[in-house]
């Protein structure tokens, strides 16, 4: 294999996939990304198994082949080069790489190693808009857990309707966020798939840098994401989602509109002082008032107050500062509704200008 490549092609490229190679070196060539130069076409590939990136690279190809080569390694080397850099693979054992006045031998693996590209069976296929995707996935996937022993929430549910609606949900049991956006296509049937977190976040890297839609073949066990020529597959999560409809409450009987600029503000200040575990702040709704505040014992206390739209009885809510920060972060609208019933009653914010939008906290004891 023998190629020329400019720097800026080769390190955005480079940029995509550094999340996606494995980098415990259980396997050593999970933190290798494959090559393939070819004068009809080249492409990358990267896989930790559970996720694959394969994206197109524009290079002069003197030489076809394939190789592996070491992801962080030639990342680091394309980010200090110095211009174009000419690569020529030797034995599939060895890269030498010159660019400028600078050579580079990198030690590499044979192609035959990579991990074959799973099979995909009984598909279907649904088309959205990349960036509309891109906004769902944002507006849920900071809801879903982290190492969750319920693996179904380490995860983000893709809810395909008969109705031809996108449902996507996050949960990691303590907060809740969903959002539905009208597709194209029916089905005779409805589909769930539970994509994981990590994979869920390096998509939506992506889509947010792609114009035109992205096509979503799902199967058994993957759904694969193709936009343009970037193909990016992801091994589902096995199980049962919880039903997110049940959590969400439709009792609530309490109100207030609240300006996000000023209620962001007010929760980063007094969080300040709340405990690092539970960053509990106690909120007081009365009056066209919201008092927040924080008490810490071995720190001491804080407090602030937001003007509202908020004329029913007065409450008292205990929410995590965090969670409502979140939430406030990923909203559109200038303003923020928030439901309630009572102390111990789950928490219902929604986007004031977007329906669709729906986001459940449970409340803490104060």
């Amino acid at each position: 294999m023998k190629l020329i490549v400019s720097k800026e092609e080769l390190q955005e490229k480079l940029a995509n996939i550094q999340n996606i190679v494995e980098k415990r070196n259980t396997m050593p060539i999970l933190s290798h990304f494959l090559l393939e130069a070819g004068k009809d076409g080249s492409f990358i590939t990267a896989t930790d198994l559970e996720t694959a990136l394969r994206e197109p690279l524009s290079l002069k190809v003197e030489k076809e082949g394939k190789i592996c080569i070491p992801a962080r390694k030639m990342f680091e080397i394309v980010r200090e080069a110095d211009g174009d850099l000419a690569c020529e693979s030797i034995d599939e054992q060895w890269l030498r790489i010159k660019t400028g006045a600078s050579n580079f031998r990198l030690a590499c693996l044979s192609a035959k190693e990579f991990p074959a590209w799973p099979g995909m069976e009984d598909m279907e296929e649904i088309s959205i808009d990349a960036k509309t995707l891109a906004g769902l996935i944002g507006k849920t996937v900071y809801a879903a857990g982290d190492s969750d022993t319920r693996y179904t929430l380490n995860g983000i549910l893709f809810h395909v309707t008969t109705l031809g609606r996108l449902h996507v949900v996050g949960t990691d049991g303590h907060r809740l966020a969903t959002i539905a956006k009208t597709i194209e296509g029916t089905f005779a049937e409805e589909k769930k798939m539970i994509v994981p977190k990590k994979a869920a976040s390096e998509l939506r890297k992506i889509l947010e840098k792609r114009e035109g839609n992205v096509r979503m073949a799902m199967s058994k066990n993957h759904v694969l994401f193709s936009a343009g020529d970037i193909q990016f597959l992801t091994r589902l999560i096995e199980g049962t989602y919880p039903n997110y409809e049940q959590v969400v409450p439709s009792a609530n009987d309490k109100s207030a509109v609240i300006e996000k600029e000023g209620f962001s503000k007010a929760l980063r200040r007094v969080s300040l002082m709340a405990k690092d575990r539970t960053n509990a702040v106690k909120m007081e709704l009365a009056d066209n008032r919201l008092i927040v505040t924080s008490s810490n014992p071995d720190m001491g206390e804080a407090s602030d107050e937001v003007v509202i739209a908020f004329a029913g009885e007065n409450t008292t809510l205990g929410l995590n500062a965090r969670y409502l920060l979140d939430i406030i972060e990923a909203m559109s609208a200038d303003k923020v509704i928030m439901e309630f019933q009572g102390a111990l009653n789950p928490v219902l914010l929604r986007d004031e200008q977007d329906a669709d939008y729906r986001c459940v906290i449970m409340p803490i004891r104060i």
